[in-house]
Parts: structure tokens; sequence; C-alpha cells
């Protein structure tokens, strides 16, 4: 599978050979399941709520019993006071879900193979950026036609990384830390000659 490659400043220099996995089988089941996974673990799960048993005050009774003309209570902080209690309300909890590693390695497959079909796969020789420069960026996506595009290189570009980061719906990844999310929320793949080779190397393919 092929892919429109470019230069540094955005010019046509021909197509690059896109790695095996790229043309992986999509595996929609699959990749729905890590997605969930993923974003799952994103979650904190600190919510809380007090319940009656946690909010201030209700040590006394708040009238007698009988005899009041009113219904009977035992504390001013039951949960239909107000300032009372909460009644199954949330509570910390660990919401991560754990998906093989062979099957996000499969996942990532799928989503790059998506990505693939959908003519969605830019090269970029390399990226020339002394300083960070968002107009710069901004005027090599624009070149390239990868507007919302996931950025991936093979090792870590400061200048790259702070120079995209302005720029709404962008982002950078190295190929180390590429995963099926990334790849499904980026309308674009834009990747670096290294990143395409360490791509190629890390999936054995």
């Amino acid at each position: 599978m092929k892919a429109p490659r470019y230069s540094a400043i955005g010019e046509a220099i021909g197509e690059a050979t896109l790695p095996e996995v790229f043309e992986s089988t999509v595996n929609e089941a699959l990749l729905h399941q890590a997605l969930v996974a993923y974003m799952a673990n994103q979650r904190q799960g600190t919510s809380a709520v007090k319940t009656r048993a946690q909010v201030r005050g209700g040590g006394r009774k708040p009238w007698r019993q009988k005899h009041t003309g009113r219904a009977r209570q035992g504390s001013i902080r039951s949960p239909h006071w107000r300032k009372g209690g909460i009644v199954f309300g949330p509570t910390p909890r660990d919401y991560r879900l754990s998906i093989p590693a062979r099957l996000k390695r499969q996942a990532l497959a799928s989503a790059l193979a998506q990505r693939a079909l959908e003519g969605q796969v830019r090269v970029v020789s390399e990226l020339s950026f002394e300083a960070p420069k968002t107009q710069q960026m901004a005027a090599l996506l624009q070149a390239v036609e990868a507007s919302g595009a996931l950025l991936v290189t093979g090792q870590l570009d400061r200048q790259a990384v702070l120079s995209i980061r302005n720029l709404q719906g962008s982002a950078a990844m190295m190929v180390r830390d590429l995963n099926a999310f990334a790849v499904i929320s980026h309308r674009c793949l834009v990747l670096t000659d290294d990143a395409l080779l360490a791509l190629g190397e890390a999936s054995g393919r």
C-alpha cells in the first residue's frame, strides 16, 4: 500500500510504501473493545457523595416519637431532609478495563488499516523546526492536506510537539506511544520517515 510523501516544507516528492500492518483486516468489534477500554482507563473514579452516616449533625432525635401529630423522625440528616445524606450516590471506584497486549496490537493495526483505506495517511521525509513555530506547522499540515492530524515521529521532537499543540484537533506522538484511540480520534495520520521505519519494525511486518 502506498501513501503520498512530502518534503519538510510540504512539497510532493513521490510515494512511500507503507508497512504491511497498514494492510491488516479492520476488526471493528476488536477496535470498539480497545476504544472502550482506553476511555474507561482514563476515568479517575474519584466522584463521591456523603451518606447519612457521613454528613454533619443528626445526633439527636428531632422530636419525640409519638403524640406530636407529625411523622416520626429519627434524624435530621435522613436522605429526605434538606442537607441530609445521599442515597445511591457515586463512590470512589476503579473503572479500569484490561485487554491482552496482543489484542491491543491488533486493534492498533485495525486503526492504521482503517486510515489507510480512507486515504488519510501522509508521509513527511523530515521535520525542520529550529524553534517552536505554530504557524509553520499549520502551513505544513495545510500543504499536505492533513487537517486534524496526528503527527507520529520515531523519536521525541520537542520543537514539533510545541509547534502542533496549539492547533485544534491536532497532536504529536511517538511511535512507542501510538494506540488505537489516538489514531481513530484524528482524521489524518502524518508519519515521518523514521516513524514509518520504526512502525514497521515494531509490528514485525
